[in-house]
């Protein structure tokens, strides 16, 4: 790590977040799980592990991307007739 980037962190005093309830409800699961006391320590802990995954690399697994698309919904009535119809 250069300066930069311990600069970028030691000069950084408050981070004010803008949050949806799905990530407040996650924020009190992560809180729970890891039994942490403050959602700024459970922001800062969740950023760390992150990195820490992130940093080590190595393969990923997107077996349990399969078959997502068959459970969309089919739409019913086709936007176009054909694939020319894409093109005109």
């Amino acid at each position: 790590m250069g300066t930069d980037y311990t600069c970028n962190i030691s000069c950084m005093k408050q981070l004010n977040l803008n949050v949806t309830p799905e990530f407040e409800r996650d924020l009190k699961t992560y809180m729970k799980s890891r039994s942490v006391q403050s959602k700024s320590a459970a922001v800062r802990n969740a950023l760390r592990e992150a990195l820490e995954r992130s940093a080590v690399g190595g393969d990923y697994d997107f077996r349990g991307w399969l078959g997502l698309g068959l459970k969309a919904p089919l739409r019913r009535k086709r936007r176009f007739r054909s694939e020319d119809d894409l093109w005109s």
